[in-house]
Parts: structure tokens; C-alpha cells; sequence
């Protein structure tokens, strides 16, 4: 193999991810004997060749990467310790072939399950190869530095389903069905190698148009066999043909392994680190020049870098002269996508003004505007103030218009600290509002004030009544038939109803006759959020009975899948921080109560190996 890619180093983890979006760790970093990537991938070749489901319960060596000290490590500090794994979503291996998806932000919930975007890592991504990885066997291509930029999905129905697209023409036209390589392929031979042919030629145009700063393709490759690579949920990305021999590949597929990690403990460090983000001026992994890197990229990078450090804001240091406010104000409703970068770096930019009053007054008055690139802007302009912003998104939780109560929910989820009226207005919303979306994102943001309850200390006492919020939540939302099934199209094509005005994603048949093809936003995001509240486990006290009740007969009676694994996961932390839990629970019997279990979700709440008593 080649040359291999300029892998992360420890000094730059941090660094590499708020800015660039991707950081890729070698081998050696990782801390797995070498020979268990060969025996993953001879395994998961066999089952490919058998027809077999290729999950970790048939090749638990996966595990050991999953609990690998080099990978615990850097996503501890990416997205904190106790990180989870979003159970029975694409956490099965990946093989490249004849055709390119489009490049997309991935759905940021199992299976196209649209919910609000973090800015902060919250959510992210890892990438496994278990064999080598040329630059001819499909390399995942990325787009570096596009995790803080998107589009509009509110009123865009091309977007409605969750992974934003950077051209869903090329969907329309049919692009995604032609085999770029292969026996199928109407390419001459020499333009698959040379990358000339017109899907390749569309795909850099489509980057390329959308005007955005630093933004340009970058394929991962040449990895060696092992490479682990972390992403930003946000980021840009696609999954990719192969350029070698087709006849080749039946014996030597590239096969990818992917999870989503999400958070369960928030930052607290004292002082951050701060960094000059333009030394060195290049960067070492896609070779783009940094020098000139602007402030509106800057001080997004510079807010993140402080978050995920401390918890908290930067210091505020900006001049809040009428003359800036204005010229900001301004800046933040510039139309057009391609000036997406200059609005969210002018939000950040008022978040920063030392007359904090005054900064949350204009950005609250974006949040409300008729156009949803700005109360995008607007809404992590505020998240990015810290809990001054409190009021304002108090003020949109009261809105008449749907979208921007969905605002004023998440972002108190995101900022406020929590006290009884902030919980009573979240709460409110979670039980009493209209829109399926904006209950499911009322549920999350329930699960982020307990991180930070905890993580602060202020409202520790609170978290138990989140706890009954979410249960009563569960006990009344209903699982509805997966939009896809329902619409009887693909899911990039479904289309809100008036019985849900937000995707709930893809049906999946996994072969049990007790799961149905059926998700429900609201109950997802719920559980995801006790997930959460139960790694915390310890301050819910002996009030476990009810909560252990509701989880145990979600295992053991629920047709949505994902809600099953998910309270799986809920539960096992639970028994681990909580004594009166540990009583009262035998995680072998409820194990045993479902069909399936995801095993890459419990052995990061404890479970280290899968026993074959309940497999």
C-alpha cells in the first residue's frame, strides 16, 4: 500500500475535530493487536460470501475496537466519558462497490429520524476498516470543514427526511442508480481511474458551488488496516465507488464499520486551552491553507474548542458600539445559502459582545425571523451566549409558529439552567404541543439539562422530576407505521402528514416477528434522554421502582426496535449507578426478554463482552 494519510496525533485531537471536523487515528494509536483487524476482516468476508447478517453478536472481536483504550480515549474527549452508542442504526459494516451516494449530512437520528442539529459535539460518528484502504477501493469521501454549515429543512420537503443534501437533483435525475464502475458501468475504463467521468465531474462541482470557505473534497485514504476515524455528525460526506479491478472485489472487499456516539456527561474543566488556529498554516491532513481563515470561521471555532473544554462560553471581548451591532445585524440576514458561513459567524460574532443584554436583544429578534436561515444563525448565535440567552428562548417557546417554539425548546435544553420553570416550560411542550417535532425535541433537550444539572451541580435535585417526564411521556406516545412504509416511497421522498410534521424515519425489517416496521420521534428521543438521566443514575435515589418497570416492558413488549435497545441501554447504566437498581434488576432476564440486543450499545454501559447465555 502506499503512503498511508497523515494520521491525528494526541496534541492535535482536539484541535483537528472542532475545526476540521474529522480526525483519523492509526493502528498503533488505537491499542488493538494488529492480527485482530485481520481476523475481523476474514470473519466478516466469510459471512459476506455465507449471505450471513453481519453484526458484532457474529464477530465480537468488534468489541475490542469499540473498548479500545487509543479510541476510549480520544472520544472521552471529544464527547466526554460514558459515551453511548445509538443501538440498532447503521452499526453494521459498510462494502464500497459500483456506485456514489450523493454527498449528504448524515440523519442525526437512527435511520433518517430528523431531529435538531448540535453545533457542539454532542453527536459523532466513528469509522472503522478492518483491512487496508487504497485510494482505488472507495474511500469514504468527506467534505472537511462543512460541519457548521447546512441547509433549510423546515419548509424544503428535499431535505424533510433528515440527511441534508448538497444537490437533490442528483436524486431527481437518477444519478444514484448508475453504476460509476463495474460490469454495469458505461465508463470507459481509463475515466474510472482518472476520476473524469460525470458522476465524478458532479460531485466536485457540487462542492465547489456552494460557495462555502475552506470546503473541497478529501477521500480517506490510504488507511492501514485498523484506522479508526472520528466525525462530526454534521459533517458533509458520501459514500464512494471503487476504482480497481471489478473483478477483484468478491475477494477483497473494503468493508467499514460505523457507530453513532452520543453524549452523556457534559465538560466542566476550569480553564480552556485556547488555540491559534492559524499556525500551523496548513492543514496536515488536506493540505488547505489556514492563513487566511476568516473571523466568521474563527470565532465558531474558538466558542466550540471553549465548550468542549469547559461547558461554558468564552469570555466576551467584542465592542458592543451601535456601529458593530449594526454591521452584525446586518451580516446576519445576507441572503442565499452561500453566505451561510457569514451569518452563523455573525451570530457567534454577537455572542461575544460585551453588552450581553443587548447582543441576546438582536439575536432574539432573528430567531423570530420569517426566513429559517436566519433563526438558524439566530439560534446558535444564542445557544453560543450561554444562559443569558435564557429569556429569549423562553419568549419563542410561547411562539404561535411551530418552528420557532422547536427553536426556544432546544435552546433552553442547550443554555438554561435548570430550575422548576424552566422544566415546567419544557415540559409543557413535551406533553401539550401539536407538533410531533417539537415534543421530540423537548424530550432531548430534557436529556441535556440533566447532563448539565450534573455537571454543574445547579438543579441536581431536578433531574429526578426529568425522570418523571420522560416516563409519562412514554406512557402516552404511540409508535406510528415508518413514513417510508406508510407513503409506500423511499424515504428521501416521504413527505410530513397531518399526523406527523417530522420524519420518523426508515422501517426496518430485522427477520423477528415481534418488531414492526414502526418509530415514533418523540418516544426515540425520550429514551435516548433516560439513557442519559440513568448514567447519572446516583441522584435518582431510591425513586427507581416506576422507571425500572417502564424500561423492563419496553424490552420485553415494544415493536420498536430502537426504543428496545435503547431502554436496554438505559436500564444496564441504570443497575451500574444506582444501588437500589442494582437490587432490583437482573439485566440476564431482561436480556433475554427481547429477540435481538445491541451489543455495541451495552458494552459501553458495562458490558464488555456478549455472553452466550442471551445471545
Amino acid at each position: 500500500m502506499a503512503v498511508s494519510i497523515e494520521y491525528t496525533t494526541p496534541d492535535r485531537l482536539l484541535r483537528d475535530f472542532v475545526a476540521r471536523g474529522l480526525v483519523v487515528l492509526s493502528p498503533r494509536s488505537v491499542g488493538v493487536p494488529l492480527d485482530t483487524h485481520a481476523r475481523i476482516y476474514e470473519a466478516e468476508r466469510a459471512a459476506l460470501h455465507a449471505k450471513e447478517r453481519i453484526t458484532s453478536a457474529l464477530i465480537p472481536e468488534v468489541l475490542e475496537v469499540i473498548n479500545a483504550p487509543g479510541v476510549v480515549d480520544a472520544c472521552n474527549q471529544l464527547v466526554g466519558e460514558n459515551w453511548a452508542i445509538q443501538p440498532f442504526t447503521h452499526n453494521t459494516p459498510f462494502a464500497s462497490g459500483s456506485h456514489d451516494q450523493h454527498w449528504h449530512k448524515d440523519d442525526n437520528g437512527p435511520y433518517n429520524l430528523r431531529k435538531q442539529r448540535h453545533h457542539r459535539a454532542v453527536q459523532i460518528e466513528m469509522l472503522y476498516y478492518p483491512q487496508d484502504v487504497r485510494l482505488d477501493m472507495g474511500p469514504t469521501a468527506t467534505i472537511p470543514y462543512s460541519q457548521y454549515w447546512t441547509f433549510n429543512h423546515e419548509e424544503n420537503h428535499d431535505n424533510f427526511a433528515g440527511a441534508d443534501h448538497l444537490d437533490f437533483a442528483y436524486q431527481l435525475n437518477g444519478m444514484e442508480r448508475l453504476a460509476v464502475s463495474g460490469p454495469r458501468s458505461e465508463y470507459a475504463e481509463d475515466d474510472i481511474r482518472n476520476q473524469s467521468t460525470a458522476h465524478d465531474i458532479r460531485m466536485r462541482e457540487a462542492v465547489a458551488n456552494t460557495g462555502w470557505p475552506l470546503v473541497q473534497p478529501c477521500e480517506l485514504g490510504p488507511l492501514e488496516a485498523g484506522s479508526v476515524v472520528l466525525t462530526s455528525h454534521n459533517l458533509i460526506h458520501r459514500g464512494n465507488h471503487r476504482r480497481d479491478d471489478w473483478r477483484t472485489w468478491k475477494l477483497n472487499p473494503r468493508f467499514m464499520w460505523r457507530f453513532w456516539l452520543y453524549r452523556t456527561t457534559d465538560p466542566h474543566a476550569e480553564i480552556a486551552q485556547e488555540i491559534d488556529w492559524k499556525e500551523p498554516q496548513t492543514d496536515p491532513l488536506t493540505g488547505i491553507d489556514l492563513a487566511d481563515v476568516s473571523d466568521d470561521i474563527t470565532v465558531v471555532w474558538r466558542y466550540q474548542n471553549h465548550w468542549m473544554q469547559t461547558g461554558k462560553p468564552p469570555p466576551a471581548g467584542l465592542s458592543s458600539s451601535e456601529q458593530a451591532l449594526g454591521a452584525l445585524n446586518s451580516q446576519l440576514r445576507i441572503n442565499n445559502e452561500e453566505a451561510e458561513p457569514q451569518r452563523i459567524g455573525a451570530a457567534y460574532s454577537l455572542a461575544t459582545m460585551d453588552d450581553e443584554q443587548g447582543a441576546a436583544e438582536h439575536l432574539g429578534q432573528a430567531l423570530h425571523d420569517e426566513r429559517e436561515s436566519v433563526r438558524r444563525a439566530a439560534l446558535y448565535g444564542l445557544i453560543a451566549l450561554g444562559e443569558g440567552a435564557t429569556r429569549e428562548f423562553d419568549k419563542a417557546v410561547r411562539s404561535a409558529a411551530k418552528w420557532v417554539r422547536k427553536a426556544g425548546v432546544f435552546g433552553l435544553g442547550e443554555v438554561a439552567a435548570l430550575t422548576p420553570q424552566v422544566l415546567a416550560t419544557i415540559v409543557d411542550r413535551l406533553e401539550n404541543d401539536p407538533s410531533v417535532y417539537v415534543r421530540s425535541v423537548a424530550a432531548g433537550s430534557l436529556g441535556c439539562l440533566a447532563r448539565r444539572a450534573v455537571a454543574t451541580g445547579v438543579g441536581v435535585e431536578i433531574v429526578l422530576h426529568i425522570k418523571d417526564a420522560l416516563v409519562a411521556s412514554l406512557l402516552v406516545e404511540k409508535n406510528r407505521l415508518a413514513m417510508n412504509v406508510a407513503q409506500n416511497r423511499s424515504i428521501k421522498f416521504v413527505r410530513p402528514t397531518d399526523e406527523c410534521d417530522v420524519c420518523e424515519g426508515i422501517g426496518i425489517d430485522y427477520g423477528q416477528d415481534r418488531f414492526a416496521r414502526v418509530r415514533s420521534a418523540p418516544r426515540e428521543n425520550a429514551l435516548s434522554a433516560l439513557v442519559v438521566v440513568c448514567t447519572h443514575g446516583a441522584v435518582l435515589g431510591d425513586a427507581v421502582d416506576e422507571l425500572i418497570s417502564l424500561l423492563s416492558k419496553v424490552v420485553a413488549t415494544e415493536e420498536n426496535v430502537f426504543c428496545v435497545g435503547l431502554a436496554m441501554d438505559a436500564l444496564q447504566r441504570l443497575t451500574f449507578a444506582n444501588e437500589a437498581a442494582a437490587a432490583k434488576v437482573n439485566m440476564q432476564e431482561v436480556l433475554r426478554s427481547a429477540p435481538l440486543r445491541d451489543w455495541e450499545s451495552l458494552t459501553r454501559s458495562g458490558r464488555t463482552v456478549h455472553e452466550p447465555s442471551v445471545s
